[in-house]
């Protein structure tokens, strides 16, 4: 793995930066979209692509790939803003978000674009694929390996632990050992119709996680190095799976969208996508400038 040093460092917050800028002009053209998410993991996207995940664009079906699932695939412009970068397609697609016909359809879609693991939408389903996974890596294993070919990522919601089905696949996790897979939820604290401590309390998710057998770690989910040190942490465990709660801000980036559950599901105007990308830029021109 390349060094983390300070130039990497700036570099990946400067393509969380990028990939913040391409989810505003994104939502912005296809007129819906779901950007608080979406700007909450821009950090934490630019980690895992550019850093964390084993992958190779120019093979996107290659085995020994880590999978990345994206559960709450409503912030699936994230996503794809990071699969362009990475150059699985050509940045420029970027501007069929949700069009007729193009392949970057409003929640992702499996077959239809490369690099995309699993299809999401309903929320709840996807730890329970991302557990198949882990499963099928150990599988693949050879019998004397301690560990699989790859490790198995699971970007969640925190609202989705809501559904009964994610609560089965951490019991299931947790009795299978499974420490080939690492669940990071993006704990933002909103819902469509509000705060999630007022519609279904969650807490305390790590004591939740920890009775069902994981190691738990929780992190400022816009600390790209810590990120990046929660992820390592979490490949040294062998003996269970690794859930990191990453403590993000809904519409990270973006003053009047940051903490404001409105903008869950609604897309931006001309003139607040215009004020949206003046903060962005600037916030990219003060991380250049530390270069």
């Amino acid at each position: 793995m390349e060094i983390l040093n300070s130039k990497k460092i700036r570099f990946l917050e400067n393509t969380a930066c990028l990939l913040r800028q391409d989810v505003i002009e994104m939502i912005l053209n296809a007129g819906s979209g779901h950007p608080a998410g979406s700007l909450a993991m821009a950090d934490i996207f630019s980690a895992l692509y550019f850093y964390i995940l084993k992958h190779n664009p120019k093979n996107p079906d290659w085995p020994e790939r880590d999978r990345l699932v994206l559960s709450n695939g409503h912030i699936c412009p994230v996503q794809y803003a990071a699969l362009a970068r990475a150059g699985y397609f050509p940045v420029e697609e970027l501007k069929t978000l949700r069009k007729l016909n193009s392949r970057l359809q409003g929640h992702p879609h499996r077959k239809a674009l490369p690099g995309i693991e699993t299809s999401s939408g309903p929320l709840g389903e996807g730890l329970s694929q991302a557990v198949g996974m882990a499963l099928a890596a150990r599988l693949d294993s050879a019998v004397n390996s301690p560990r699989a070919k790859y490790q198995v990522y699971c970007v969640m919601s925190d609202a989705e632990h809501d559904c009964g089905n994610t609560w089965e696949a951490i019991m299931l996790a947790g009795k299978y050992k499974l420490g080939n897979l690492t669940a990071i939820i993006d704990r933002n604290n909103i819902q469509s119709d509000g705060f999630t401590e007022d519609i279904m309390p969650l807490e305390s998710l790590r004591e939740k996680y920890e009775a069902f057998n994981w190691h738990v770690l929780e992190m400022d989910g816009h600390n790209i190095e810590e990120f990046i040190g929660a992820a390592n942490e979490a490949r040294a465990i062998f003996e269970k799976p690794t859930v990191i709660i990453a403590h993000t801000i809904a519409g990270k980036g973006v003053d009047f969208m940051e903490f404001d559950y409105h903008w869950h599901a609604s897309p931006l105007n001309k003139k607040q996508a215009e004020e949206a990308l003046k903060e962005i830029k600037t916030l990219k021109g003060k991380i250049e400038e530390t270069d």
